[in-house]
């Protein structure tokens, strides 16, 4: 089987070598750059192609990889939000993304609830400026607090079972039910999480019905001075409803490792570039919010994990002879 991959970073190439030596794949190429409109042509012979998450493959863009022979489109993500995924089936393209194991995002969550609660960011520009003291900086314990978790799949799964080590009280919301979750912690409604608790960290994909969970109706059933986390999808927080809770702190901290408007920003250098995301300047001025690169999964344990099912992910979906399965 003959594969491509766009997008590959550095920290990739070590695992791709040893994908490229498996007896089933014949040939495993990689490229710096994205796969885009402009080199769809780079396809041709290939039967599957392994992207990132941070091109947008709408029907046209997926029309050009279909016209020149590509059946097989993989993701080294967990979201496919990027993927017009009803286009490419009418294209005859067989999409997968990939998983990981919980606990890169899962130990990020943590510290960031925990920077958020003992006010990390504050303490550490008063440190580079000589200021020791501690009026502003008085912290929680994560143990004497209530943490709600939205969604729980693997990773909110593997958030509770961290959070039982601290003594927190653990409740969860998810209109799947997890049995793994049962000894974890609480199942209640989402009104009820949202009412009872401390700290929310968000962990559900970014779909129709999960948009915009933190708006201004439902932030204002939240405690005042509420934590929120969000290591899973910029969609799920309506930003305008952020910006007003920190100003009239409702929101007690904010910690984010996704934000609107990311994919032409994150992950690469903009030291010298002017950031037009208006939004994301006058959050991150704050004293009490944390924004981070979208970099909670990004552990070496991960980088090899997404590349290595990434590759078993095309072998699954094409035949032996290239052809695509149904």
């Amino acid at each position: 089987m003959r594969i491509i991959a766009f997008d590959v970073r550095p920290d990739e190439r070590d695992e791709f070598e040893r994908q490229a030596a498996r007896a089933d794949v014949d040939e495993l190429v990689c490229r710096e750059e994205p796969l885009t409109a402009s080199n769809a042509d780079d396809v041709r012979g290939f039967d599957a192609a392994l992207i990132l998450g941070m091109v947008s493959y709408d029907e046209v863009l997926l029309a050009e990889l279909a016209a020149r022979g590509l059946r097989v489109l993989v993701t080294r993500t967990i979201g496919t939000d990027h993927i017009d995924l009803a286009a490419a089936e009418r294209l005859g393209i067989s999409v997968s993304n990939t998983s990981y194991a919980p606990d890169s995002v899962a130990d990020f969550t943590l510290m960031l609830m925990l920077v958020a609660l003992r006010k990390y960011k504050p303490m550490v520009y008063r440190q580079n400026v000589n200021d020791f003291s501690l009026p502003g900086l008085m912290g929680r314990t994560l143990g004497s607090l209530t943490v709600g978790i939205v969604g729980t799949g693997r990773i909110g799964c593997a958030v509770a079972r961290r959070l039982g080590g601290f003594g927190s009280t653990v409740i969860g919301f998810d209109p799947h039910q997890s049995e793994a979750f049962l000894p974890l912690g609480t199942y209640v409604t989402l009104e009820e999480l949202y009412r009872g608790s401390d700290v929310i960290t968000f962990h559900v994909p970014a779909t129709p019905e999960n948009d915009r969970m933190v708006r201004d109706e439902t932030l204002a059933t939240m405690r005042d001075g509420v934590v929120l986390v969000n290591t899973a999808r910029a969609s799920l927080m309506d930003v305008d409803t952020l910006v007003r809770g920190v100003e009239t702190g409702k929101i007690g901290a904010l910690a984010m490792d996704v934000f609107a408007g990311e994919d032409e920003i994150y992950h690469a250098s903009r030291v010298n570039d002017i950031i037009a995301n208006r939004d994301m300047a006058y959050l991150r001025q704050f004293p009490n919010t944390v924004l981070t690169q979208h970099v909670a999964f990004y552990t070496r344990e991960a980088v090899n994990e997404m590349v290595a099912h990434a590759v078993d992910a095309a072998l699954r979906c094409a035949g032996r002879d290239g052809e695509a399965r149904e």
